[in-house]
């Protein structure tokens, strides 16, 4: 299997899991949550700030229909986190040693800090 090949079998898993399997997760709470009930922690809980916001509480505001706003937040979700990850990851990427001479010769290597 190519590398390329690997990155779409796995994008599509993962637009899969997030956009149609998300929807059959248990909304009964988790086991943190659970216990906060029983203790009387949560006593004082406030919403956070971003809960009107367009992808707020698991959904997309103004799509009516449940499945589709929690199908539809994941995949945003998803796109979301991998712009920012492959972005980052372009940024960051290794140079080679071709593009590491080029920028000695002008005097500007990360390993100079110039």
């Amino acid at each position: 299997m190519t590398t390329k090949r690997f990155f779409l079998a796995a994008l599509l898993v993962t637009v899969v899991l997030a956009g149609f399997v998300s929807y059959y997760a248990s909304s009964k709470p988790d086991g943190l949550e659970k216990v906060a009930q029983e203790k009387g922690i949560n006593a004082r809980e406030k919403d956070h700030a971003l809960k009107d916001s367009p992808l707020g509480d698991y959904g997309v505001k103004g799509v009516d229909n449940e499945r589709l706003s929690g199908g539809l937040s994941g995949v945003i979700g998803v796109a979301a986190v991998l712009a920012l990850g492959g972005g980052l990851f372009w940024v960051l990427r290794r140079r080679g040693p071709a593009q590491d001479e080029a920028l000695d010769t002008m005097g500007s290597s990360p390993a100079k800090g110039g």
